[in-house]
């Protein structure tokens, strides 16, 4: 992730990152904000940037556990 502060670099929008991309960069949101050093205006965004990532990680997850259980659903079913 590059830095998020400055206002000339493109931000991907969420809902076009996959899983892993989504992860990595909440990893680094939460390292740029534990590091500190920021104003509050750049960590507040931030912040909000790492809330909208997990949300997302979030529904990949729930999307991959329907998966599962729709796989595992139509095998008990096939074996009927």
């Amino acid at each position: 992730m590059t830095d998020e502060t400055s206002d000339q670099t493109p931000i991907t929008p969420i809902s076009e990152l996959g899983y892993e991309k989504c992860r990595d960069e909440l990893i680094e949101v939460v390292r740029l904000l534990e590091q500190g050093g920021l104003d509050l205006d750049a960590s507040l965004k931030l912040w909000e940037r790492g809330e909208q990532l997990a949300k997302r990680c979030e529904e990949h997850l729930a999307g991959a556990r329907q998966r599962v259980a729709d796989a595992l659903g139509a095998g008990d079913t096939a074996q009927d």
